[in-house]
């Protein structure tokens, strides 16, 4: 076993409890591929809580590489439920009334509301698509119709129907009276209308392998189950596909908790393994409700990706995943320079410390080098006080504090700085509120300027810059000192609070500081805004 692998055996890091678990799960079975699924419902466009599966999955997965020293073969399958009806309209979409002639068909059946695709849902899966090819994942497409209609799933929907009674016992118990009567784990594609039917069974053949129902009409019908005329009850489905394909390990969000153990019932009915599970807290939006596809609320994958890199993303769907977390835009420029500060860290850490650092997670144990010497909070104070509307004047001040950086050298920095500029310009320039200095932070500010005008032009110590704006706030009387610098982000930037003013000094320059406290004390800032 490689020295890698003896620390990941004991990493505290949740990826690797969790490809600890998937490795004792394969040793029930060693034989074959390990595959780790991801689930998604194209009933709507992908949403970040949805991609955030496949984000975590990835990590658990290459946890369990490193775990093996890899020498068991992994596969990440991406399957899209896309043969279940159209039950709902979804909110967020054009074109409801012809949407509203195709409800309960499957929806690969369910023309594409945009007009760009074959179906609703080849138009959504191919959102998922390339969002998953844009962060470079190793991973399998699988739509259900092509799995279904293929004959993938046909042994196990035979094997399926062979144990009708006891997947019937097992759903039974969680159903409500009245819908017991009419309850069956299998639902037809009506040969007429094409609509997914949620009929009662009138008769179950295991040795033909075929079901007899109603048909819309009232006609009594048979269809085999195999061939995609026929799919599972969306319970029974997850059990089924589970033994279907041999998985290993899947997560899913809180709200399939309860069914969990009905899932893992009707796997082990079907004469499988049920997979290891891991359950993580839902995403909310800023009212502090679920992001939900149908509702496209809370942030959108193309939201987050116009202000922040992907990378910022992967940090955020790292952290706490067992902990409910408000998703909004607020979040955005604290997830980047948190981001930028675990890869920050991870040059000056040993081995051990690295599995536990969330960069070696985010990009499968090979982070970047020398991303940004400029944290972003700093970047769009920058916007604001130079009224930046380009990167190229960004730049100016960047490349006067840190001499040889260039976007050709730090690239990374420059799609920060045209981060930094819309966000800035969407989420921060609206929400300014400049304010006249009273008496008291006017002296400060004065002695202020005074310090700043005493040190050289090309001062590019941040915290001897810090210590001069600490020196001031203490000897003006300021308690707690942090309304010192309350006042200086109020004034100056119309905001309550920012980064270490030190810092935003040292790359704007001192001089260009100094000029910006004359024009916050003499009110231009407030005219400007």
């Amino acid at each position: 076993m490689s020295e890698l692998a003896t620390l990941a055996a004991g990493a505290k890091a949740w990826p690797f409890e969790q490809a600890r678990l998937v490795l004792e799960h394969y040793k029930k079975q060693p034989d074959g591929t390990v595959i780790f699924e991801t689930g998604y419902g194209p009933s709507g466009l992908p949403h970040i809580g949805t991609h955030g599966e496949v984000v975590r999955t990835s990590m658990v997965r290459h946890a369990f590489r490193v775990l093996t020293d890899d020498t068991i073969p992994t596969k990440l399958l991406c399957v899209s439920d896309d043969m279940d009806g159209m039950r709902k309209l979804p909110e967020n979409v054009p074109n409801h009334d012809m949407l509203r002639e195709h409800l309960q068909k499957p929806l690969t059946s369910v023309p594409d509301p945009f007009g760009t695709h074959e179906s609703f849902a080849h138009h959504n899966n191919a959102s998922l698509v390339a969002f998953l090819d844009s962060f470079g994942f190793d991973y399998e497409f699988k739509s259900a119709t092509e799995l279904y209609k293929s004959g993938a799933f046909d042994a196990t929907l035979l094997k399926a129907l062979a144990v009708y009674d006891k997947i019937m016992a097992i759903m039974l118990p969680t159903l409500g009276e009245e819908r017991r009567q009419t309850y069956s784990p299998f639902l037809p594609i009506s040969p007429k209308t094409g609509r997914v039917l949620y009929v009662p069974m009138k008769q179950i053949d295991a040795a033909a392998g075929t079901i007899t129902f109603d048909d819309e009409d009232g006609e009594e019908t048979t269809l085999p189950v195999t061939g995609g005329r026929v799919k599972m009850q969306w319970k029974p489905d997850f059990g089924m596909r589970w033994a279907a394909l041999g998985v290993d390990f899947e997560m899913f969000g809180k709200d399939h908790l309860p069914n969990q153990p009905i899932y893992a019932r009707i796997c082990e009915a079907l004469g499988a393994e049920p997979p290891v599970n891991y359950v993580y807290e839902l995403f909310l939006d800023q009212d502090g409700q679920k992001i939900s596809k149908t509702k496209g609320n809370g942030i959108s994958i193309e939201d987050w990706l116009k202000y922040a890199a992907p990378e910022s993303l992967s940090l955020y769907n790292f952290q706490k995943p067992r902990t409910a977390k408000k998703l909004y835009f607020d979040v955005i420029p604290k997830a980047v320079d948190e981001y930028l500060a675990h890869v920050e860290a991870y040059a000056k850490q040993n081995l051990a410390e690295q599995l536990e650092n969330p960069a070696w997670h985010i990009h499968a144990g090979a982070p970047p080098k020398d991303l940004s010497p400029i944290s972003f909070a700093l970047l769009t104070n920058l916007v604001s006080a130079s009224n930046a509307e380009t990167k190229d004047l960004l730049w100016a001040f960047i490349g006067k504090y840190a001499p040889g950086a260039a976007p050709a050298t730090h690239p990374f920095l420059d799609k920060l700085c045209g981060y930094a500029i819309r966000y800035f310009e969407d989420f921060i320039r609206p929400t300014k509120r400049f304010r006249a200095a009273s008496d008291k932070e006017r002296a400060a500010f004065e002695d202020l300027i005074a310090r700043l005008d005493a040190l050289p032009a090309e001062t590019k110590d941040g915290e001897l810059i810090q210590n001069e704006v600490y020196a001031v706030g203490k000897e003006h009387g300021f308690e707690p000192l942090r309304d010192w610098f309350k006042a200086l982000y109020e004034v100056l930037f119309g905001v309550e609070s920012g980064p270490r003013f030190g810092q935003f000094a040292a790359i704007y320059g001192v001089r260009e500081t100094a000029d910006l406290l004359r024009r916050g004390l003499a009110g231009k800032l407030i005219e400007a805004a």
